[in-house]
């Protein structure tokens, strides 16, 4: 009965209602709606990359540089596979990873800007046992954006990623992540979090229809009392439901 309802709520809600969420979510991501990044300042406008760009990250061998946001990325075995071929589907490579991470760059780009991100790299393949890394490497080109923690304990983390431009995704599907968290706080404000999240993490035994449906139940009643929300598919198979919220202490 319970999925029964979640479904009905979803095919009941007017596109007004869908649309006004998207836009508060993304409003609360990227911080627009109670901080800048600074007096006066304001994000470039970012635009995608053209046919020319996309041809010239074609015509690369195996590794080679590769102008893309006005920077030079130097990219590597672009023919590995990253996901293994599904039936009826040809396998997914580096290269058309860093491809789509481009083509998506400017649009995930105001959920991301502004936050430390934790990389969870899978430098084998998506088939492969991943590993996080949070530490922005030595060997990081300097343009890459980047934030000091001044709270940081010995030994560990000190300096994270911010994607603060499009070109520092496609540098980080170079470097092996295929799973991107960024925090729920922006580094202007780490201890304020912008977003809380609720975490279903299915066990070995639930099913991916089964967790589909506790989501839906949690829809239901967030909307039940009126609470914008926003999945966001994390892991192999989890969920994460997002809720912005004002900036500040409750």
């Amino acid at each position: 009965a319970g999925a029964k309802a979640a479904g009905k709520t979803a095919s009941t809600r007017s596109a007004s209602t869908k649309t006004a969420a998207a836009k508060t979510a993304a409003k609360a991501a990227s911080g627009k709606t109670a901080s800048k990044k600074g007096p006066g300042k304001s994000e470039p406008a970012w635009t995608g990359p053209s046919s020319d760009q996309l041809g010239a990250l074609d015509a690369l061998g195996s590794e080679g540089t590769w102008a893309i946001f006005g920077r030079e990325l130097r990219l590597t075995n672009l023919d590995k596979v990253l996901f293994p071929a599904r039936r009826g589907e040809k396998p997914v490579t580096k290269r058309e990873l860093i491809r789509y991470t481009a083509q998506i760059g400017t649009v995930i780009f105001p959920y991301l800007a502004g936050r430390a991100l934790n990389m969870h790299r899978f430098p084998g393949g998506a088939g492969t046992n991943g590993f996080w890394h949070k530490q922005l490497p030595d060997h990081a080109p300097e343009w890459i954006p980047r934030w000091e923690d001044p709270e940081a304990e010995r030994g560990k983390t000190t300096t994270y990623l911010v994607v603060d431009e499009p070109a520092a995704l496609s540098w980080a599907a170079n470097f092996g992540a295929l799973e991107w968290h960024a925090w729920t706080s922006r580094t202007d404000q780490p201890h304020l979090p912008t977003c809380a999240l609720i975490d279903l993490d299915p066990g070995p035994s639930t099913s991916w229809e089964d967790l589909v449906v506790l989501a839906r139940l949690h829809r239901t009643a967030l909307e039940h009392v009126g609470v914008v929300a926003q999945p966001k598919l994390t892991g192999q198979r989890g969920i994460q439901i997002w809720v912005p919220v004002e900036i500040g202490r409750a």
